[in-house]
């Protein structure tokens, strides 16, 4: 376990309540998820005025002012996914496989909770209410470390999820805020014994530290570099509408798009795709051959540089390079993507084929806008974050992704010699 420091009882408290957990039953669990969700949509005031402290502390034009931002529908829209993970079948006790031997003993493969899970986040504070939401409903307790740029919307939050808690008779160490200073990211980080997995949800910087830094197992929650590539095939109508979706929904996401890959036969179709962008005075930074296609027709173009390609952008912005077929395509953003999310417009039916099986991503789309990546877009209530690796959790990760499995073997006194 790790050496005796300050953050120790807290960890081992942490332990102790994930424990207690495996006696509590579903439906408890469900009640006390239904109460959180109340509890969400009477203290929205309180909320709210924590986040305008918080706000304050942030230029408007940082594009993580909008993941920090919390109002009124995006809370009653938190109560509402809390609500949906309430509903959702249990993901614990649950038998993947069973058989027997010929000695007659039966083994069952059988879902189990992690034990205590730690989630490092920046200034995300709808992540507090996902990740208590879905530890709790796998059975794990969970150690908040979230940025210091939402520190007083994050301690809020967590007053009034601990009350819950303690209401329903629970032990509230099941969910802690660690202090926002950098020390606690450490200690969190070599707690070995006392947390079991480790999620980091930011940038590309903090993933990169948590992974190179950690004790503690890790699934990364990648940056989400995002592209769509148009092929010669696709419809122009398609391409316009997915690609400003994609775009402006909400840019400061991970699913947002980043590149536009674009066949060279359809550059003549890039002004009418792009057109829409300019309402939301999205910057294009455009490869030669783009530019060329754009002159004269857009009024937000640059030239790209290099790093242009690659970039997350959180912004209103957002790079085109042209490509000269499917290949060179896929070749590009294996080459630039992130693993995260891409998607193809095409009518051609062994293109979509060809792309869908070569595209090194968690989610690949045809014909759809990347912005469906999301737990809740999946179907599964909510999500703990984007796993953007293939070891055991890859994609939107829900509550069977943060559970893990034990052997339960029975028997009538077999014996080994």
């Amino acid at each position: 376990m790790t050496t005796d420091n300050k953050y120790t009882s807290i960890f081992q408290s942490a332990l102790e309540a994930s424990r207690a957990l495996n006696r509590v039953d579903s439906a408890a669990v469900n009640g006390l998820l239904s109460d959180v969700a109340d509890s969400i949509e009477s203290n929205i005031g309180a909320l709210l005025e924590a986040n305008v402290f918080d706000l304050a502390r942030m230029d408007e034009s940082d594009p993580k002012y909008d993941r920090l931002k919390l109002t009124d529908s995006r809370l009653r829209d938190i109560a509402a996914d809390m609500r949906s993970v309430a509903a959702l079948p249990s993901p614990l006790g649950v038998t993947l496989a069973e058989w027997s031997r010929p000695n007659g003993m039966t083994i069952r493969k059988v879902t189990v909770p992690f034990g205590v899970i730690g989630i490092i986040y920046e200034a995300r504070p709808n992540v507090t209410f996902d990740v208590f939401s879905l530890c709790l409903k796998a059975g794990s307790a969970c150690l908040l470390k979230g940025g210091s740029d939402a520190r007083d919307t994050n301690a809020r939050a967590v007053e009034l999820l601990r009350a819950a808690v303690a209401r329903h008779g629970i032990d509230p160490n099941v969910v802690t805020l660690l202090p926002a200073e950098h020390e606690a990211t450490g200690a969190l980080l070599a707690a070995t014994g006392y947390v079991d997995l480790i999620i980091p949800r930011g940038g590309k910087r903090l993933i990169e530290y948590v992974r190179d830094n950690s004790r503690v197992p890790v699934i990364e929650t990648g940056a989400g570099v995002c592209h769509t590539y148009l092929h010669e095939s696709g419809l122009t109508s398609h391409a316009r509408d997915i690609v400003f979706n994609a775009k402006t929904r909400r840019p400061s996401v991970c699913n947002t798009l980043d590149t536009l890959v674009i066949d060279r036969s359809r550059l003549c179709d890039l002004p009418e795709i792009a057109a829409p962008l300019a309402e939301k005075q999205v910057v294009i930074y455009a490869d030669r051959e783009a530019y060329k296609a754009l002159e004269g027709h857009y009024p937000l173009i640059e030239h790209a540089a290099e790093d242009d390609f690659g970039k997350e952008w959180l912004d209103y912005k957002m790079s085109v390079k042209a490509v000269s077929g499917i290949e060179a395509a896929i070749d590009f953003i294996n080459l630039n993507g992130s693993r995260h999310s891409e998607a193809i417009v095409a009518e051609d039916g062994d293109a979509i084929d060809r792309f869908v099986k070569e595209v090194d991503a968690a989610c690949v789309y045809a014909n759809v806008s990347t912005a469906f990546t999301d737990g809740g877009q999946f179907g599964f209530g909510a999500e703990i974050g984007i796993s953007t690796q293939k070891l055991h959790a890859r994609g939107p990760m829900a509550l069977p992704e943060i559970t893990t499995y034990k052997y339960i073997i029975t028997g009538h006194g077999q014996t080994r010699w």
